[in-house]
């Protein structure tokens, strides 16, 4: 499965980590590029510096096809645009795809 992680943080990492595992084909979106490098050092994984809820960066992360969209950064608001820009531009509503926004 093709999965977008927004937010590289404690639960995006954890996350990021644990769908690795199970062969995902896992991209993580964030503001914070030593973060991100230091994950994508760790693991099996894309990286796409930037913030999640611009179209250009939803883009570059590949959401033109994912199957799954996770909204996981430390704001509540980033998190419901996010998910509403992917829905609005990127057409999610396919039988296999879900959003999650937490």
């Amino acid at each position: 499965m093709k999965i977008i992680i927004l937010g590289a943080g404690q639960v995006g990492g954890t996350l990021a980590e644990n769908l690795v595992g199970e062969n995902n084909d896992i991209t993580l979106v964030d503001t914070n590029g030593d973060r991100l490098r230091s994950l994508q050092d760790k693991f099996d994984l894309r990286v796409v510096q930037g913030h999640g809820s611009h179209p250009r960066v939803l883009r570059e992360a590949g959401a033109d096809d994912a199957d799954m969209l996770v909204a996981v950064t430390s704001s509540d608001e980033t998190n419901m645009v996010a998910c509403q820009v992917a829905y609005s531009l990127f057409q999610y509503a396919k039988p296999h795809s879900a959003y999650s926004c937490a």
